[in-house]
């Protein structure tokens, strides 16, 4: 089974600089032994996993994994999974993303 993913780099707009982490698109497939074997495999500081399944209210569950463990709330992570949210499930348009890290964030991104 295949599942997209995109590596990140938060508080930069220089490629290969700034916070990396991988974004991975889940499609409900995988199981949380299995993302976190993602994770520990991807061996960055975060991986971010986004629900390809929005909620009711249109926010976006994201699940957060370091190497060895589920974090209910991370900076980067959050805001690299926003960015992945307005870029390839809103296709680049001016909405704004609402992630779900077991934590409320808002997130506005500018259209460029």
């Amino acid at each position: 089974m295949s599942h997209p993913f995109f590596i990140v780099d938060v508080f930069t707009e220089t490629k290969y600089a700034g916070n990396q982490l991988a974004v991975v698109l889940n499609d409900g497939t995988l199981s949380t032994t299995m993302m976190q074997t993602i994770a520990r495999e991807m061996h960055f500081s975060e991986t971010s996993f986004v629900s390809l399944a929005p909620n009711s209210d249109a926010s976006y569950p994201v699940r957060i994994f370091t190497p060895a463990m589920e974090v209910p709330f991370a900076g980067h992570p959050t805001l690299g999974a926003a960015f992945i949210i307005q870029r390839k499930i809103f296709c680049g348009c001016a909405k704004s993303s609402r992630c779900l890290a077991r934590a409320w964030t808002r997130v506005r991104l500018p259209r460029r």
